[in-house]
């Protein structure tokens, strides 16, 4: 399992959202690239970058911070928010992006991330937010009928190269992540899994390691508050390899 480290963009600038909530933002610096280069100076082996501003309107409004990330590090990155169509998708791989995530318009056009995928192999993921088990959309604004299981095994068919699954209640909010809601996702599911959402200390790294086959661990808020070291983490995955 592997830690990566979050970038969340809004109006150019490096923040955390409190369980999604564009209200409740606090910000951390103005300069994501420097922050960048920060997390990969620790070992990092991949960054995963969220255009909050993208997500919520459907329109990616970070497209420079996004290439600035791009050109300030080496390791890869994996972007999303406001992904809704193939154009935006070849606009970021075209950037050097070497995965792209899909979330609303998973959901709401599966077909496309069928597409994506046949188009760009193995670099097409599908972030699922649950809300209750169920899928939530548009920046977590809108909570739909589907099944978050059931529509993951959908993304599965539809051929994308794995699933980010964030539980929006523990999103934000240091109170550990939802252990049980991840290994079911994980067993029910022959793809990679990423677990996002609620890590705030170096044991919940631990709890998730013992989930068989959870590919890696998204953090971002654990890391900025200090509540985490990212080198403890980093250090204690590659141990336990």
């Amino acid at each position: 399992m592997i830690v990566i480290p979050a970038i969340d963009l809004k109006d150019g600038k490096c923040v955390r959202l409190l369980q999604g909530r564009k209200e409740d933002v606090t910000v951390y610096s103005d300069d994501p690239a420097s922050m960048a280069r920060h997390w990969a100076a620790f070992g990092a082996e991949l960054l995963h970058v969220v255009d909050l501003d993208g997500a919520f309107t459907g329109d990616q409004k970070n497209f420079d911070k996004i290439s600035a990330i791009r050109k300030a590090i080496d390791i890869p990155i994996e972007v999303g928010g406001g992904i809704r169509d193939l154009q935006r998708i070849e606009q970021l791989v075209s950037l050097g992006v070497d995965r792209v995530i899909i979330g609303t318009a998973a959901a709401s056009d599966p077909e496309m991330v069928r597409n994506a995928s046949d188009k760009f192999p193995g670099r097409v993921l599908v972030g699922i937010d649950a809300k209750n088990g169920k899928v939530a959309i548009k920046g977590w604004v809108e909570v739909t009928e589907f099944g978050a299981i059931d529509f993951a095994r959908k993304m599965q068919d539809a051929g994308t190269a794995g699933i980010i699954y964030t539980d929006i209640s523990r999103d934000g909010m240091l109170t550990g992540p939802n252990l049980g809601a991840m290994e079911s996702m994980v067993n029910a599911l022959n793809i990679p899994v990423i677990a996002s959402g609620g890590v705030s200390k170096i044991s919940d790294v631990e709890d998730l390691m013992k989930t068989n086959n959870l590919w890696g661990v998204i953090t971002g808020k654990a890391l900025y508050e200090g509540t985490m070291d990212l080198k403890e983490a980093l250090e204690l995955t590659k141990r336990k390899v």
